[in-house]
């Protein structure tokens, strides 16, 4: 990836500007075009600027210098400070603060019973995936759930990477309201890299000063120095204060809290390996335990994947335009916005899909009484799937059960005749039969006529 070209400095120019003969005219010329910080709401960096064209007669050094001058009203020092020291800063203005309120507004509702139990399940799956997957992983998402619903263990680095996420998702959600500590980061790095570092003493602490790391791109060319070794037991402790809130700063909207920990920790690059992994969890673990509990059914990592050059960029534009980490703020809620929105639509379908199948079965009223929220989900699926293999443990793992609620939901199909079943070895598998729609309609209608006793029902 190619490094943004640096901005012109603006006090720079500010000052030549001040110090020519038309100087006063000039100024006030460009001020009362009023550019604002974001001109046609688009928070643009120099690299993309001074390819289009400038409003009036305004030179691209004189329409940057506009810009800056409007955001330097808008900019908020924040905790997280560069190498030398120097605080990052976000500038605060409408198009921001209209995708906030987005995000405070579509991270809410009500997800109930099953349907919350497989979202989830779904949801850790496709983030444990394509995380691992920005990180080199390389394995099918057939292979990787098919891994994760059948409980067996992993088979290479790339399967080993996807399980050891997948495990670090269910860390953050049982660390609930817990203060972030280097302990828990450590903790938490150490589920992300176990079993795929060249150093296995690696996981689960600090890089050492003889072990330097930089971000490189495809070719080779450095994009980023992260901090020194000697420094990151303090920067670390620094950050987890700021994640928990102790500073005393001005007020942070919570959604932009958690995108600056991911910001920091992607920054400082504190490990040899997984930071990537770890910051993006990190993001997760702060959206939930400041109440975006809505977060937990998205993949932010599955947007990103898309378009991974989008949110490495974010990072290069903001160390090469004064530390304004307004442009990773801005990727990043994009990110979540889409996650969100891709989330609302998932439940569309899966509703629509449910209103369909209730409609098979001939009404909601049979199908209610008949099959529990589990057993109508893997109907659902069945019906799209001729011929798929279920087990009792994949049952278990999707919804969230005990081995013998799932049990009793296979059965419960197999005696209705919606399941076909066989044993391979020691295992009960579960078939889709080929004409399940017919058998389907017949069990509706059956189970019609004799007043509901048919027996697949469980609670």
């Amino acid at each position: 990836m190619r490094i943004p070209m640096t901005p012109p400095n603006w006090s720079e120019t500010l000052s030549a500007l001040v110090h020519s003969p038309e100087g006063a005219d000039r100024f006030k010329h460009i001020t009362c075009l009023q550019v604002g910080p974001a001109p046609e709401g688009k928070y643009r960096h120099w690299d993309i600027l001074r390819h289009l064209t400038p409003p009036g007669d305004l030179t691209h050094e004189e329409w940057w210098l506009g810009i800056k001058l409007a955001r330097q009203h808008l900019y908020q020092n924040l905790e997280v400070v560069d190498q030398e020291g120097q605080p990052f800063k976000c500038a605060m203005f409408e198009v921001m603060l209209q995708m906030l309120r987005e995000v405070d507004n579509n991270a809410t509702g009500s997800i109930k019973g099953s349907e919350m139990d497989r979202s989830r399940f779904s949801s850790l799956v496709e983030e444990s995936i394509t995380s691992s997957q920005l990180e080199g992983a390389a394995t099918t998402r057939e292979v990787a759930k098919e891994m994760i619903r059948s409980g067996r263990s992993p088979r290479d680095k790339s399967e080993q990477m996807i399980f050891n996420n997948y495990q670090a998702m269910q860390f953050i959600r049982r660390l609930e309201a817990a203060k972030l500590t280097p302990a828990v980061i450590l903790e938490l790095q150490r589920t992300l890299t176990e079993n795929t570092l060249n150093d296995p003493e690696a996981a689960g602490r600090l890089r050492r000063s003889d072990e330097p790391i930089v971000i490189e791109d495809e070719a080779g060319k450095i994009l980023h120095y992260p901090p020194k070794a000697d420094e990151l037991e303090v920067r670390m402790r620094r950050m987890c204060d700021f994640a928990n809130g102790t500073d005393t700063r001005p007020f942070i909207h919570p959604v932009v809290r958690a995108i600056l920990l991911h910001f920091w920790l992607a920054y400082d690059h504190p490990f040899v390996d997984g930071n990537g992994r770890t910051a993006r969890a990190l993001f997760y673990w702060s959206m939930a335990t400041q109440g975006y509990w809505f977060c937990e059914f998205i993949s932010i990592s599955r947007i990103i994947k898309r378009g991974p050059s989008g949110y490495h960029r974010a990072f290069l534009y903001t160390e090469t335009d004064d530390n304004d980490v307004t442009y990773f703020i801005l990727n990043q809620l994009r990110v979540v916005i889409e996650a969100i929105d891709a989330l609302h639509s998932h439940l569309a379908r899966k509703s629509q899909a449910l209103t369909e199948t209730a409609r098979l079965l001939r009404s909601a009223r049979i199908l209610k009484a008949a099959l529990n929220p589990r057993q109508l989900a893997l109907v659902q699926h069945a019906l799209k799937h001729p011929s798929y293999v279920y087990t009792i443990e994949a049952h278990r793992i999707s919804h969230g059960v005990t081995y013998e609620t799932a049990r009793t939901d296979l059965l419960g199909l197999k005696q209705e005749k919606l399941l076909l079943h066989r044993k391979s070895g020691r295992k009960f598998l579960f078939i889709a039969p080929p004409d399940l729609r017919e058998r389907a309609e017949k069990f509706a209608s059956d189970y019609g006529k004799s007043g509901g006793k048919a027996g697949a029902r469980t609670s």
